[in-house]
């Protein structure tokens, strides 16, 4: 598969790990269980954010991509949108932990695992180590509506949430 572009549909086997929100496992040392996330069947019928990162707990990811989503989530609430993921190569615990580290809860932003970045190859986007690389997608209802990935590694302008309220 190529790169998504605006007006593609989006695949119809993606699956994702990710551990789900709870508050008995809000503490960040303790550990849920990994379960799938059928991305192509949970966001069919939604308005979807996606950004990827080439990993949690790094400089750019941790210091501005995801706090970027975190503050921006009312407006791109307002947007209509239903769901926002961030998505990196890391597994299901570390995301996991990620999230509780920036006091993510329930199902705000969901922290989403592309185990050996499958995902991110399978569109040409994981970065040159094979991790998953920085990018963002706009899924409406199936549709791709925007699809930009980051000029560089440590570069943060078309995949952070204030592109993403531009575009939409």
């Amino acid at each position: 598969m190529s790169a998504l572009k605006p007006g593609d549909q989006f695949p119809s086997d993606v699956v994702f790990s990710y551990i789900p929100w709870s508050e008995e496992q809000e503490d960040i040392k303790a550990c849920g269980i990994p379960i799938n996330y059928n991305a192509s069947k949970e966001w069919a019928d939604k308005k979807v954010v996606v950004f990827a990162l080439p990993g949690a707990f790094t400089p750019v990811c941790s210091a501005a991509h995801v706090p970027g989503y975190i503050e921006n989530l009312p407006k791109l609430r307002a947007k209509g949108v239903d769901v926002v993921a961030v998505l990196a190569y890391n597994d299901a615990y570390v995301m996991s932990a990620w999230g509780k580290a920036n006091n993510v809860q329930g199902d705000d932003i969901l922290f989403l695992s592309d185990p050996e970045a499958k995902f991110s190859k399978s569109i040409g986007w994981a970065d040159e180590e094979g991790r998953t690389g920085r990018y963002a997608i706009v899924i409406d209802h199936g549709k791709v509506i925007y699809s930009q990935r980051e000029r560089g590694k440590n570069i943060l302008e078309v995949s952070k949430a204030e592109a993403i309220l531009e575009a939409i």
